[in-house]
């Protein structure tokens, strides 16, 4: 059950932000409904969607998959189902989902993929035990700083919405 009720007064910075969502998703999720209660983190939170999620030079693909699978190790029922929604969008089967939640090496992801996906799961479940092995590792598949640091901007970003919407009692499909 939600904890807040949506916003009834769009401001026009609130209908913009709206806007813009719309015109990217095709519907304005419930998080960003939840977050129009507070102007500014709305604007920033779409900012860092459209920095994180539409700009880079890591996949869609492999974008997606670190959402759903940080998403899974936090338990947040509402961005696993938004997010194994947009990889079907973006033509992942069912039974490359089922790949992706239970054994990355039966998908098509290269190493340094894999990789990349591990690594941002790892930094969400225990950043503080990270050995100095695992970039040397990361980097022998090619990964790059760059890409490093993209792959956990994505873990960072959904580890946040993850608590938001968990906390918030945002619905799943909202």
């Amino acid at each position: 059950m939600p904890r807040i009720h949506p916003v009834t007064e769009q401001t026009p910075e609130i209908t913009e932000i709206f806007n813009e969502i719309q015109e990217a998703f095709g519907r304005l999720p419930g998080l960003f409904s939840a977050y129009a209660h507070h102007p500014p983190l709305l604007r920033a939170n779409w900012n860092k969607v459209k920095a994180v999620m539409m700009e880079g030079v890591l996949s869609r693909k492999v974008k997606e998959s670190i959402a759903v699978l940080v998403s899974q190790d936090n338990s947040c029922a509402y961005c696993i189902a938004a997010h194994t929604g947009a990889l079907r969008s973006i033509g992942v089967s069912d039974a490359e989902l089922d790949a992706i939640e239970k054994d990355l090496d039966k998908t098509d992801f290269t190493a340094k993929e894999k990789a990349l996906i591990n690594f941002a799961r790892q930094a969400n479940t225990n950043p503080g035990k990270i050995p100095d092995t695992e970039f040397t590792a990361l980097r022998e598949t090619g990964a790059t700083d760059a890409e490093i640091v993209e792959a956990l901007g994505v873990m960072e970003l959904f580890t946040a919405f993850n608590k938001f919407l968990d906390s918030m009692g945002v619905p799943v499909g909202s």
